[in-house]
C-alpha cells in the first residue's frame, strides 16, 4: 500500500509538471507582445506561427498522454515485482522520436550572491609590464648582438663603481633532472648519490663555501641510505647556511603542462618531508629548467610564504627587451589583485643557458674559460676553442680583470649593484675533482679581487637567499617588499623559444598518453587522500584507530611521491586505462563522487549479460540503457555489453548499487544503431538482443538529441557540424575538422620539444569514407566516426544538469605507421572571435592570448592543461581537456589542438632522440556553448558551469565493483560525509592526512586545502542542476562533516610550513576569489 501510495505521489508529480508545461505554453502565446495583433490583421507569417504552436501544443498534450500510459503501466509492474524505479516509470519515446526521462522528483536550487558577480567585473591589476602589451610591442627581429647575439653590446664607464662597489654573489649548484636521459635510480647510482656524499665533505672544508639544492626526491633518497654521522653533518651544513633547499618541492616541476593540484601536492611533499627530517623552511624559488614559465607558479610560492624566486628559460627577445628596459627583476603580480597581495620578487637570469658559459656576463667564449670542470684534460670542453686556465699567482690578476669585466657588464642590466652569477650545470658536481677545480680557483679570484680595493667590488660564494637579502638590503626594503622603482608585471611566459624560430610548443602535446595517464592517477590520488582521511577519522572516532592497516598510508605516500615524480619537466612534458568487464552474476558496485557537490550523472559499466539489472540500495529498479561494445567499426562483441544508469551521488561520497543477471528486465532498454556505411557492400549483423540498422552514406546532414542539446552531424564525414542549445532557437556552426602538420625540410626540424611545421596545416584525408555509428537511447546519444588513424565519439548525455549541457568527445588516435606527422583537431565556428582567445594556466587561472601576424605559426600554440575558448558578445565556446595538449587559435572563430605527434628525428635539445614510442591513445574532451549577456570585461573567467564542467571531466566517477557479504548484505552503506553543501564557488582541492614526525604513520591532523573560483556570472546557464548557493566566501568548518567533531582549526601557509594562531572551532572562515587556503584540522 505504501509503494503503491509513493507511486500515485510521484506519477502526481509528473503529471503536474506536464500540465504546468502546457500552461506555460498557453501563457506565451497569450501574452508575448510580438504575437499580439489587432482583430482583423493577422498577416499569414503569424498564421503559421500560431499553426506551429498548435502542433507543437498537439505534440505535448501526445507526450503527456504517453507519461500517463507509462505511469500506469509502470504502477501495474511495480505491483507485481516489488521494484519501483526513483520516478515510477520507464522512459520513453515521444512522438517527435526524442527520449523522455522519468522526473527525478529532486528540486534543484541555484542561488549566486550579486555581491559575488562583482569579482569578475573589477579591473585589472595596475601593472608596468603586461606581457600582452609587451608582445604586442617588440618587432622579434632577432637582430645579431654581438658576442651576446640574442642582445646587445654593453658599455660602462670604469668610475661607475667608485661610490658604491659591486657586490658580485656567486651561487654553485647542480641541476639533477630526476629521470631524463636516464631512469631516476640510473641518475642517483651513477651521479647524485656521489654529490650528496661530495656535498658533505667539501662544503666543510671550508666555511665560505656555498651550494644549493632544490630537487628533494632525490635528497629523500639520499638520506634514507646515509649513515648518521651523514646525516648529521649534512644538517648542520644547513643549519649554518652554506647549503640552502631551494624551492623545496618533490621536483622542479613542469609549469606548462601541469596541472596546479599536483603543483601543490609535489610542493607540499617536498616540505614535509624537510620539515620532518630537516626542521628548514625554503625561502626561494629556483626554476632554471621548465620549458617557459606560469603565472600560477609565483603565486603557489608565495602562499608557501617564499619571498623571492628566480626564473631561467623565456623567450630571449623578452630577455632582450627587459635587459634593455632593466626590467630584469620586477615584481609579478597576479591579473586579478588589483592591490600587491599576490606580488612575488622574480628575477629573470638574462642569457641563453643556465650553464656558466651563459652566467658570468655576456660573453660566452669568456665565461668558459672560468668553468674550472673544463680544464685541459677534461672530458668537456669549451666549443669557443679557448680552455680555461688554472689560476695562479702569475695570472691572477690577469684573469680577475678579465672576469670583472664580464660582471660589470652583467650587472649593468639590473638596478642594484648586487649581482647574481650561478656556477653550476646538469648533474655537476658529481666528482670530488670538480669540486677542487670551481671553488679553488674562484677563491683565488675572489681573495684577489677583495683585497684590491681599486676594483670597487666584493665577490664571494653565496646562496640564493644571500643574493635576493643583499637585493633587499641595498634597496631599503624588508624581504619580499618591492624595492623604489621595480616594474610590477602581470603575464606569463609562454611560449618560450631560446634561438630563431624554435619555438618550445611542441612538448605541450608529446606523449599524450602519459599525460592522459597522469591526470587519471592526480584524481584517483585526491579520491583516496579524501576517503583516507575521512575513514581515519570515522574509525578515531569510533576507537578504532589502533586497527586501521597503517601499511595503506605507506602506499598513499608512494602514490604522492611518484605522481609528483612525474610532474618533473622532462616528464609530464613527455589512453584510457583498459576497462574491467565485470562478472554481474550478483554483485554490487560503489561509485565514489570525487567532486564536492552532489551529482547526477550516467554511468556506464562493461558487463558480460545482456540482462542486467541495477537496483539502488534501497531495491529500486533503474532504467537501464543497453548497448553492444563494438571490436570494430561494424563487429560487436557477443560476450560484453555496456550498462548505462543514472545515479545521484552524493558529495565526495559512496552509492551502493546491486547488479545482478535478471531474466526479465523491462527496465533494461537497448539502444538504437544506426551504421551509415560508405558503399562498398560491408556485411553487418546484429547480435541478439541488439539489432542494428544499416544505410547507404548520403551528403544530407543528420542529427542527435537530447533534452538539452540538439547536435548535426556532416552525412559525408560523419563529424560535429552544429549545436543548438533547446533554449535557443538559433543553431551555431561548430564543425570538426581533423588536419595534419609535416616538419619543415631543413636542418632543424620538430621534436620532442620543437613543433617546427612545414607550413600551414593541410586537411587529414583517407580514400574511403568512414563508417559512422549512431546510437540513441534514453540516458545517451552518440555518433562514432571510423577513420583509419582516429575514431571519434561524440556523445550528449540525457540528463539534466551538468552533465546533459555539454558534449562528451573521445578521439582514440593511433598514428604509429606516420613518419613526422602531427594530428591536429580543429573547431571552425562562426564566432566572431577576432585574434584573441584564451587559454588557462595549470587549470588554476584564465590567460588571454592574441594572434600576431609577425610571429610564426607555432609561436601561436600554448599550453592547454584544462580548457580553451573563443567568445564573441553572443556566444563562448570552451573545449576542456582531460589531457595537457597544444592549442591555439589560427584564425577567427577558430580553436585547434594538437592531438599526437610522431617524429623521426631528435631537436637538437639534448634528448638524442625523436618521438617514436606513441600508444593507441584516447584524448577525452567536453565542448560546451553558453550564451553571453554581457561583454567587455578586461579579465576573463569561466562562468559556474564552466567550472563544473572541468571538474566533472576530470574527477569522473570511480566504479569499484565488489561482491556481496553474508547472505547479499552489501559490504557497505551509502555514505554522505558532508553535512550540508558547500557554497558553489568552493572547490575542496584536497583532503589530505598529514604525517607524524616521528614514524611513517599519519598524525591526528589533516590539511584543508580549499580553492575559491573566479566566476563570471555573465553567461546565461540553462539550468546547472546544482544544490547549492554562494556565501561571499563564507564557510563553517564546524558543521561541514557529518559525524565528525571540529578539536582544531589552524590557518596554515600553502605547504603546511608556517601557523598561524588556531581560530575557535565555531567560526566561520573567508576566502577571497581565486584564493587557495589551507587549514590543520583535527577530526574526530
Amino acid at each position: 500500500m505504501k509503494l503503491k501510495k509513493q507511486v500515485t505521489v510521484c506519477g502526481g508529480a509528473i503529471f503536474c509538471v506536464a500540465v504546468f508545461s502546457l500552461y506555460l505554453m498557453l501563457d506565451r502565446v497569450q501574452h508575448d507582445p510580438a504575437r499580439r495583433q489587432s482583430a482583423g490583421n493577422f498577416p499569414r507569417s503569424q498564421i503559421s506561427v500560431l499553426q506551429n504552436r498548435i502542433e507543437q501544443l498537439e505534440q505535448l498534450l501526445e507526450e503527456n498522454h504517453q507519461i500517463i500510459s507509462h505511469i500506469k503501466d509502470s504502477v501495474l509492474e511495480l505491483t507485481d515485482t516489488g521494484a519501483i524505479s526513483p520516478s515510477g516509470h520507464l522512459p520513453f519515446r515521444s512522438a517527435n522520436g526524442s527520449w523522455v526521462l522519468p522526473f527525478d522528483g529532486r528540486p534543484t536550487f541555484l542561488s549566486v550572491q550579486p555581491l559575488d558577480c562583482q569579482f569578475a567585473l573589477g579591473h585589472r591589476s595596475q601593472t608596468d609590464l603586461q606581457m600582452l602589451d609587451v608582445y604586442s610591442l617588440l618587432s622579434f627581429d632577432n637582430v645579431d648582438g654581438g658576442v651576446w647575439k640574442q642582445g646587445f653590446e654593453i658599455t660602462y664607464e670604469p668610475n661607475e663603481w667608485d661610490d658604491e662597489p659591486l657586490q658580485v654573489f656567486v651561487v654553485p649548484h647542480s641541476h639533477n633532472d630526476p629521470g631524463w636521459i636516464k631512469t631516476f635510480d640510473k641518475y642517483y647510482n651513477d651521479q647524485t648519490q656521489h654529490i650528496f656524499n661530495n656535498i658533505v665533505v667539501k662544503l666543510a672544508e671550508d666555511p665560505r663555501r656555498k651550494f644549493i639544492w632544490s630537487e628533494i626526491s632525490f635528497f629523500a633518497k639520499w638520506w634514507e641510505s646515509a649513515d648518521v654521522h651523514k646525516q648529521e653533518a649534512m644538517r648542520k651544513l644547513i643549519l649554518s647556511g652554506q647549503l640552502e633547499i631551494v624551492t623545496g618541492g618533490w621536483v622542479m616541476t613542469d609549469e606548462a603542462n601541469v596541472h596546479y593540484f599536483a603543483m601543490i601536492d609535489q610542493l607540499i611533499e617536498g616540505h614535509q618531508w624537510l620539515e620532518k627530517n630537516l626542521g628548514v623552511t625554503p625561502r626561494s624559488g629556483w626554476a632554471v629548467d621548465p620549458f617557459g614559465h606560469s603565472a600560477t607558479m609565483p603565486y603557489l610560492l608565495k602562499r608557501a610564504n617564499m619571498s623571492s624566486m628566480l626564473i631561467q628559460r623565456v623567450h630571449y627577445s623578452i630577455k632582450k627587451h627587459f635587459a634593455a628596459t632593466r626590467s630584469l627583476e620586477f615584481m609579478w603580480r597576479q591579473t586579478w589583485d588589483i592591490e600587491s597581495g599576490t606580488d612575488m620578487f622574480c628575477h629573470m637570469m638574462p642569457f641563453y643557458s643556465y650553464d656558466v658559459p651563459h652566467t658570468c656576463g655576456p660573453d660566452p667564449k669568456i665565461c668558459c674559460q672560468f668553468d674550472f670542470k673544463r680544464l685541459p684534460g677534461s672530458r668537456v670542453n669549451c666549443p669557443w676553442k679557448v680552455p680555461p686556465r688554472a689560476i695562479t699567482d702569475a695570472n691572477v690578476a690577469e684573469r680577475a680583470g678579465v672576469l670583472l669585466d664580464q660582471y660589470r657588464k652583467k650587472s649593468k642590466l639590473f638596478r642594484s649593484r648586487v649581482l647574481l652569477v650561478p656556477l653550476g650545470d646538469d648533474f655537476r658536481y658529481d666528482k670530488p675533482l670538480e669540486w677542487d677545480q670551481q671553488y679553488f680557483n674562484y677563491q683565488k679570484l675572489f681573495d684577489y679581487m677583495n683585497s684590491h680595493p681599486e676594483m670597487h667590488v666584493k665577490a664571494q660564494f653565496a646562496t640564493l637567499t644571500d643574493y635576493f637579502n643583499a637585493v633587499y638590503k641595498a634597496n631599503g626594503v624588508a624581504p619580499g617588499m618591492r624595492p623604489p622603482d621595480y616594474p610590477v608585471l602581470s603575464g606569463d611566459f609562454f611560449a618560450y623559444a631560446d634561438r630563431e624560430d624554435h619555438y618550445w610548443s611542441g612538448y605541450y602535446t608529446s606523449r599524450p598518453f602519459y599525460k592522459n595517464v597522469d591526470r587519471v592517477l592526480e584524481s584517483h590520488l585526491r579520491g583516496a587522500e579524501i576517503l583516507y582521511s575521512l575513514a581515519v577519522a570515522h574509525a578515531r572516532r569510533a576507537g578504532l584507530e589502533g586497527r586501521y592497516p597503517v601499511s595503506d598510508y605507506s602506499l598513499l605516500t608512494d602514490a604522492r611521491r611518484n605522481i609528483g615524480l612525474f610532474q618533473h619537466h622532462d616528464a609530464i612534458t613527455g589512453t584510457a586505462k583498459e576497462a574491467v568487464v565485470i562478472d554481474y552474476g550478483n554483485r554490487y558496485l560503489v561509485l565514489f563522487n570525487p567532486v564536492e557537490q552532489e551529482r547526477l550523472c550516467v554511468v556506464t559499466v562493461l558487463v558480460n549479460s545482456a540482462r542486467v539489472r541495477v537496483l539502488t540500495e534501497d531495491g529500486q529498479t533503474l532504467p537501464v540503457q543497453l548497448s553492444a561494445q563494438w571490436v570494430s567499426a561494424v563487429e560487436m562483441s557477443g560476450e560484453v555489453y555496456q550498462a548505462s544508469f543514472m545515479a545521484r551521488l552524493p558529495a565526495l561520497g559512496l552509492a551502493v548499487f546491486h547488479l545482478y543477471d535478471s531474466a526479465d528486465s523491462p527496465m533494461t532498454l537497448r539502444s538504437d544503431t544506426l551504421l551509415r556505411i560508405p558503399g562498398r557492400g560491408q556485411s553487418i549483423r546484429g547480435l541478439d538482443p541488439l539489432p542494428v540498422r544499416s544505410q547507404t552514406v548520403d551528403a544530407q546532414p543528420f542529427y542527435i538529441q537530447s533534452q538539452s542539446l540538439t547536435l548535426g552531424f556532416s552525412g559525408t564525414t560523419g563529424l560535429l557540424e552544429s549545436i543548438r542549445r533547446k533554449d535557443d532557437p538559433q543553431e551555431v556552426r561548430v564543425q570538426i575538422q581533423f588536419l595534419t602538420y609535416g616538419t619543415r625540410p631543413s636542418k632543424d626540424k620538430s621534436g620532442a620539444y620543437l613543433f617546427l611545421p612545414d607550413g600551414n596545416a593541410k586537411p587529414y584525408s583517407q580514400r574511403e569514407a568512414p563508417v559512422v555509428r549512431v546510437v540513441e537511447g534514453p540516458l545517451f546519444a552518440e555518433v562514432v566516426a571510423h577513420y583509419q588513424h582516429f575514431q571519434q565519439t561524440v556523445r550528449i548525455h540525457n540528463v539534466p544538469g551538468v552533465d546533459g549541457l555539454s558534449l562528451d568527445i573521445t578521439t582514440m588516435l593511433d598514428i604509429r605507421d606516420q613518419n613526422n606527422k602531427e594530428l591536429a583537431m580543429r573547431l571552425v565556428t562562426d564566432i566572431q572571435s577576432g585574434d584573441t582567445f584564451y587559454t588557462d594556466l595549470n587549470g588554476f587561472q584564465i590567460q588571454p592570448r592574441r594572434y600576431f601576424q609577425k610571429l610564426p605559426l607555432q609561436a601561436h600554440f600554448y599550453p592547454m592543461p584544462a580548457m580553451a575558448y573563443i567568445q564573441d558578445s553572443q556566444y563562448r565556446l570552451t573545449l576542456y581537456t582531460a589531457q595537457a595538449l597544444g592549442v591555439s587559435s589560427l584564425a577567427s572563430g577558430q580553436l585547434e589542438v594538437i592531438l599526437d605527434r610522431r617524429l623521426m628525428q631528435d631537436d637538437n635539445r639534448g634528448l638524442g632522440q625523436g618521438l617514436k614510442d606513441n600508444k593507441r591513445t584516447a584524448n577525452r574532451f567536453r565542448l560546451l556553448l553558453e550564451r553571453r549577456s554581457s561583454s567587455g570585461k578586461v579579465i576573463s573567467f569561466p562562468s559556474l558551469l564552466s567550472h563544473m564542467t572541468s571538474t566533472i571531466l576530470n574527477h569522473e566517477v570511480l566504479a569499484l565493483p565488489v561482491l556481496p557479504w553474508k547472505h547479499g548484505v552489501p559490504p557497505m552503506r551509502t555514505f554522505a560525509p558532508l553535512a550540508g553543501t558547500l557554497p558553489c564557488d568552493f572547490h575542496l582541492l584536497n583532503l589530505r592526512s598529514i604525517q607524524s614526525l616521528d614514524t611513517h604513520s599519519p598524525s591526528p591532523y589533516t590539511a584543508l586545502l580549499l580553492h575559491r573560483l573566479g566566476l563570471d556570472c555573465g553567461l546565461e546557464d540553462q539550468n546547472p542542476g546544482f544544490n547549492c548557493t554562494t556565501t561571499q566566501g563564507q564557510l563553517s568548518i564546524s558543521g561541514l562533516f557529518r559525524g565528525l567533531d571540529l578539536q582544531l582549526l589552524q590557518p596554515m601557509s600553502l605547504s603546511l610550513m608556517h601557523s598561524q594562531p588556531p581560530l575557535s572551532n565555531d567560526s566561520s572562515i573567508n576566502l577571497e576569489p581565486m584564493e587557495i587556503s589551507t587549514y590543520k584540522l583535527k577530526l574526530c
